[in-house]
């Protein structure tokens, strides 16, 4: 019986894990990009603010 009972914690507790995870990964806020006219994040405060970063660009080799 114990081995059964350890199961169903172990099993219960990775669910509450995945749950936690799942809920903050819908709490992070999305970066806005593209609405500078740039498809990169352009950085707002700070000594380098207003310069642009990670330009996103699409390559071929995914077609």
């Amino acid at each position: 019986m114990d081995r059964h009972t350890k199961l169903l914690k172990e099993f219960s507790r990775s669910k509450t894990q995945a749950e936690l995870l799942n809920k903050l990964g819908k709490s992070r806020k999305a970066i806005n990009t593209g609405n500078s006219g740039t498809f990169g994040y352009r950085l707002k405060e700070g000594t380098n603010a207003g310069k642009v970063i990670k330009h996103l660009k699409k390559t071929s080799d995914n077609i």
